[in-house]
């Protein structure tokens, strides 16, 4: 398990919110090398509109921090601890029966749905995909009404991982993210950073969150189910490891993502952001990241 990006990230952060992008082919006297290493075209610092923002990399080194300890709220990227803590309680081949409940939840607070239907039974694997493509909130009830068992003892594991994980600034109060019924939970950038990269550590998880399409055939336990990652970024950039988007209006837009680059995983998110902006933004920080390892 990776422990991401803290060594000298405070001093690193100020410098980028300090410094103004050197002009093309201007280098400090310390950072002169021999022609033949020198590159041609200076990478500046990417534009992010996003309230909070922070990339770091596998190897501790951080690339970028907006606002990074502020404690906000970050919508459906509470169901990463979600997938986390069922990943350590189930088997993936479980099986849940969905129940009335689990549709209302997710209907009666305007929530994105994987589409499920009172009666139908998928395992523990399928509803991951369900959970984390389409961002299902009925999928996450369903979940954490089985392996709390039901959720005020679920979310209860959720907070006692967040702790475990040294996640000091975060605090769950539903499975899904959700204003409603539960409000109060919140986050920040340098804690979703830490805890994608944990959840990354496993091959299940890391499987999920990097499909672009999970479809489930029809059987006769359950309906057949076609699941599209709302993770756009998976599209935009090669090397795009996932993680997960959200939105609330508490929350605007949020994008946790993950990619390789230059021989290291580089872990981000931004939290508060415009919709279509979050994608480009988040290709722009991977690619800016990638040229800081590979010019050493």
């Amino acid at each position: 398990m990776r422990i991401g990006g803290f060594i000298g990230s405070a001093a690193l952060v100020l410098a980028l919110g300090a410094t103004s992008p050197a002009p093309a082919g201007a280098l400090p006297a310390s950072a002169v090398r021999p022609a033949a290493m020198v590159s041609t075209v200076a990478v500046s610092v990417p534009k992010v509109g996003a309230k909070t923002a922070y990339v770091v990399d596998s190897a501790g080194t951080v690339h970028f921090g907006k606002r990074q300890t502020s404690r906000v709220p970050v919508a459906s990227l509470v169901k990463v601890m979600t997938a986390y803590v069922v990943l350590r309680e189930a088997q993936l081949t479980d099986t849940i029966e969905i129940t009335a409940t689990d549709v209302r939840h997710a209907t009666s607070n305007g929530a994105t749905t994987a589409a499920l239907k009172k009666g139908e039974r998928l395992t523990v694997r399928d509803l991951l995909y369900g959970l984390m493509l389409p961002s299902g909130a009925d999928a996450a009830n369903a979940l954490a009404r089985r392996y709390g068992p039901g959720t005020t003892a679920f979310v209860a594991k959720m907070n006692a991982q967040a702790k475990r994980l040294g996640l000091q600034n975060t605090r769950y109060t539903n499975p899904d993210g959700l204003p409603t019924p539960s409000k109060g939970g919140y986050s920040t950038a340098v804690d979703q950073v830490k805890l994608a990269e944990t959840a990354l550590d496993d091959a299940t998880f890391r499987t999920v969150v990097g499909s672009a399409v999970h479809r489930v055939a029809k059987s006769a336990v359950h309906r057949a189910h076609t699941w599209r990652n709302t993770n756009k970024l998976l599209q935009r950039a090669d090397g795009v490891l996932g993680v997960k988007t959200g939105y609330t209006d508490a929350a605007g837009f949020c994008l946790l993502f993950a990619g390789e680059r230059s021989g290291r995983e580089v872990v981000g998110v931004l939290l508060g952001d415009q919709d279509a902006r979050r994608f480009t933004t988040a290709e722009q920080l991977l690619d800016y990241a990638g040229e800081q390892i590979a010019g050493g």
